[in-house]
């Protein structure tokens, strides 16, 4: 069984816009999946419902054989966190700290556990030398990373991050993959929202093309990002090196720069 089960979803604001039509996608415990398309396609909907802030208005998502219809978003909680976009949107407490705490404490996790989860996150999130600062003193990419943190320590089986490389230098951007590898390592599933195409060839196995409010694709990453007909109706662009690739004439379904550099090679040795 799926950890995660989407079938038949549809999703109608109340003001009457249908975000999602008939969406049904499956993820298993432990998987490392993109969701990518333009703004409007449904991504932000659709893990909405998925963490429980919404409620499918037709059909039944289910985490780990739980149909959320049954659970509070409180509840839902324990299972799937959600790291929003905007950092200010999820950060309230006057110290670094104390933000990264307060879900463990939620959960009724004792002293112990609290301590270690704290700092484990602090650590693998690069932000240990902050932890008695406050928040709003620190830059925008920092406090990314606290409420990154700050969901790792909850220690829920599956994280989602919204737009995480918004705002990040290259070392930032590196940070950030290691996180996701840390928790994938861990068993975690991962679901990540983005614009960043290279971030997604980079760190991702599997991506799923949002478009016009359904599933346009879902497959391989390698796969997809070659899809011409997909990514065309997603409005979308192949990573740079992709486009390089092609015009140098290298040939294979280059993605990312080692790709690049292997097809380099391998048409100088020819």
């Amino acid at each position: 069984m799926p950890y995660i089960e989407m079938k038949n979803v549809f999703f109608k604001y109340p003001n009457g816009f249908e975000a999602l039509q008939d969406l049904s996608l499956d993820i298993d415990k432990g998987e490392k999946v993109a969701i990518i398309g333009q703004n409007g396609a449904g991504k932000t909907t659709m893990v909405k419902l998925i963490n429980g802030l919404l409620k499918p208005t037709e059909g039944d998502i289910r985490i780990n054989g739980k149909n959320t219809r049954e659970y509070t978003t409180a509840k839902i909680a324990h299972w799937v966190s959600y790291v929003f976009q905007n950092p200010d949107d999820q950060i309230f407490h006057n110290d670094v700290i104390s933000e990264i705490s307060f879900g463990p404490k939620n959960f009724k996790m004792d002293d112990d556990k609290i301590e270690q989860n704290v700092k484990a996150a602090a650590e693998l999130c690069g932000i240990e030398k902050f932890l008695e600062e406050n928040p709003y003193d620190l830059p925008l990419a920092t406090r990314k990373f606290i409420t990154i943190a700050s969901i790792i320590a909850m220690d829920t089986d599956v994280i989602i991050l919204d737009e995480p490389t918004a705002g990040q230098d290259k070392k930032g951007i590196e940070c950030l993959a290691q996180v996701i590898d840390h928790l994938r390592g861990k068993g975690k599933t991962v679901i990540t929202i983005t614009h960043d195409m290279e971030f997604v060839v980079n760190n991702f196995d599997r991506t799923v093309v949002m478009a016009q409010k359904q599933k346009a694709a879902d497959g391989p990453t390698r796969e997809i990002f070659w899809q011409e007909d997909v990514l065309q109706k997603a409005r979308l662009k192949q990573p740079y090196i992709s486009s390089l690739s092609l015009k140098l004439g290298l040939g294979g379904n280059n993605l990312t720069i080692g790709d690049f550099i292997a097809g380099l090679e391998q048409r100088r040795h020819s």
